[in-house]
């Protein structure tokens, strides 16, 4: 019987990966260890930044100015410079990442309502970081700013912003990053296992075993489909235990939408796999074809930075991206409670993503056959 005969392909792709000792543990230990630093090292957040400041003036308001600054956790240190020559000196060595400059009639200028001034200095070598402090910056000068005479005063005409950010009150970055590791460290392993199956058989010789058995070629295909499928789940399973019970992520929506969604998008990384294993002829080839797709499809999904900031002309090429796709499900179900529409919405490309792959990897097996 067909079911026979595709049971024991799975089972053997199963032993082949799991019977070594050593290949238990790459499987498992690593995916958890990449979980547990890349939540906490894979941060936007700049923190403990090296600051440098030139007060040129000893009034009242300079002085306050100077304990707001130092009293932020985001400084680690703060340096005092004597004259502006030692902030370019330090900020060429890299020593600082930005300076402050405060004017010599700061006080004075605020005593009398006029402008004050202070000058920011950034580490264009780093710009985004730069971006960052110079935020954090702003918003210090712009807090003494209200509670000076003339900001006081203009404080009961003003315009008051109050910002709420939704699905994510306290701007907790983990919230963000980890849902984010659930699909890419997925995409990873899916990859890696399915990429390294035919081409570790070829290198074996077990191959051409594999094609005069009584196997049919779609039999062949889903017996190299289901076993890495069934790592992906376990490995996602382990992630949504970690994020909700290690990083305290807050579940909101669907864990069947979730699986369900997840079964369709590690079709479509296996299909990839298959491709990328059906083309290679040994594992090291298979290993660089893999890490060949790997590195665009994370810079490409909107991982980091929103697909909507790149080029126009570079846009359509993320979508041939699963991950992109995925990203939006598992940070929709975790903090949005995403509607079903959406989830179907986004799962479509995901099963024409696996339609495509996996017959383009079954029409390479055929040629193989032939």
């Amino acid at each position: 019987m067909w079911w026979g005969r595709l049971k024991a392909l799975i089972v053997k792709e199963l032993l082949a990966v799991l019977r070594d000792p050593k290949g238990r543990t790459i499987l498992i230990g690593p995916p958890i260890i990449q979980l547990l630093v890349f939540s906490y090292a894979a941060t936007l957040e700049v923190k403990n930044v090296d600051l440098m400041l030139l007060n040129r003036d000893n009034g009242h308001w300079s002085q306050e100015l100077v304990q707001q600054i130092g009293g932020s956790p985001t400084f680690r240190s703060i340096r005092l410079a004597n004259s502006p020559a030692e902030i370019q000196f330090a900020i060429d060595n890299q020593h600082v990442l930005a300076a402050v400059e405060i004017g010599p009639t700061f006080s004075r200028d605020i005593e009398a309502g006029k402008p004050a001034e202070v000058q920011m200095i950034l580490d264009g070598r780093r710009s985004n970081a730069s971006q960052i402090v110079s935020g954090y910056l702003s918003r210090i000068v712009g807090t003494l700013a209200a509670e000076t005479p003339a900001g006081e005063r203009a404080a009961s005409q003003a315009i008051r912003v109050e910002a709420r950010n939704w699905f994510n009150p306290n701007l907790i970055f983990q919230w963000f990053m980890v849902p984010n590791l659930v699909a890419s460290i997925a995409l990873l392993i899916g990859l890696i296992v399915t990429a390294l199956s035919v081409a570790r058989e070829r290198e074996l010789g077990t191959f051409d075993q594999l094609i005069v058995s009584p196997l049919r070629t779609h039999e062949i295909l889903i017996g190299k489909l289901i076993p890495p499928m069934m790592i992906g789940l376990f490995h996602i399973t382990i992630y949504i235990l970690a994020a909700v019970f290690i990083f305290g992520v807050p579940l909101r929506g669907s864990l069947f939408l979730l699986y369900g969604s997840a079964i369709f998008y590690l079709a479509a990384v296996v299909g990839l796999g298959l491709f990328i294993s059906a083309l290679s002829m040994t594992q090291q080839q298979a290993i660089l074809g893999a890490f060949l797709f790997m590195v665009p499809a994370m810079l490409l999904s909107g991982f980091a930075t929103p697909i909507e900031n790149m080029p126009s002309w570079l846009q359509p090429v993320t979508l041939i991206n699963p991950l992109r796709y995925f990203l939006v499900i598992v940070k929709g179900v975790f903090l949005k409670d995403i509607p079903v529409a959406e989830v179907v919405h986004q799962t479509l490309p995901l099963c024409l993503i696996a339609v495509v792959t996996l017959s383009s990897a079954a029409w390479l097996f055929r040629r193989r056959l032939e």
